[in-house]
């Protein structure tokens, strides 16, 4: 159970950075919508965190 959690939080950051990594990377034709995309990612990581924790606490209450 531990190291899926670690390995779950690691590709999460993984993810995270990678996607950050190519939103810095702009087009010419992709350069006004980057900002808009980003914003829809972080939202997305949000969401999916949130989502996360919600269940592994769910989970932790229903085992313990």
């Amino acid at each position: 159970m531990k190291i899926a959690l670690v390995l779950v939080i690691m590709i999460g950051i993984i993810s995270l950075l990678g996607t950050i990594f190519v939103a810095r990377n702009v087009e010419a034709n992709y350069g006004k919508s980057t900002k808009r995309n980003t914003i829809n990612l972080t939202a997305i990581y949000a969401v999916v965190l949130l989502g996360s924790l919600i269940a592994l606490a769910w989970y932790a209450i229903a085992v313990l």
